[in-house]
């Protein structure tokens, strides 16, 4: 697979910048293609903006899902993009989406799945008395964080975390392991079976 990069952001768009980053400083072979916010107000866009990134605003407030990433597929596709990455994006994808991009769709999420999916994981890691958390890259599937695992990190969870200091810590797990985990897929060098996403180099 080529690589170029189709990044979708809600927000301030951290983990994209890890990946801009990563691209700057040689660590990662892609480039990024468009940046497309689904929220003109996203914080992330203005970055991608004052980088010279190609970077479009799609607002969603209000529209059928189909309807919606009917607009995006047109627009990814209008930029050649070979590979999307879910960066804080706050939309369900449709399964028109999913199957228009078939195993091309990579998503982080701020906990070891399958646990604690959905919304404010880190609370609900801390509120569990989990002693282990972290994040996980996986490929996007039509649950909720439930596709197949690419790639994981382990936070400890301290006595006197607050969901704010745990999500700080994991996030920075969070720039590292992207980056890796977007080489690893566009390197082509994996196979899925099942669940298990297993590498031809181990």
């Amino acid at each position: 697979m080529s690589g170029r990069l189709g990044i979708l952001i809600s927000g301030r768009g951290s983990n994209f910048l890890a990946i801009a980053d990563s691209i700057a400083a040689g660590r990662l072979d892609a480039e990024i293609a468009v940046v497309i916010s689904n929220r003109s107000e996203a914080a992330g866009i203005e970055a991608a903006r004052a980088r010279g990134l190609n970077s479009v605003t799609l607002p969603s407030l209000g529209m059928d899902r189909e309807v919606y990433d009917l607009q995006l597929i047109e627009e990814l596709q209008r930029n050649k993009v070979d590979l999307v990455c879910l960066a804080g994006f706050m939309r369900l994808l449709s399964g028109h989406f999913l199957r228009a991009y078939a195993g091309r769709v990579l998503n982080i999420h701020p906990s070891l799945l399958p646990a604690f999916p959905g919304l404010d994981a880190q609370h609900q890691a801390i509120e569990y008395g989990a002693k282990i958390s972290g994040c996980t890259v996986h490929f996007a599937d039509d649950g909720i964080d439930s596709g197949p695992i690419i790639l994981q990190a382990a936070v400890p969870v301290r006595d006197d975390d607050t969901a704010d200091s745990l999500s700080a810590r994991i996030l920075k797990e969070e720039h590292r392991i992207y980056g890796e985990a977007i080489a690893l897929v566009l390197s082509g060098e994996y196979r899925v079976e099942g669940r298990r996403v297993l590498w031809r180099t181990l």
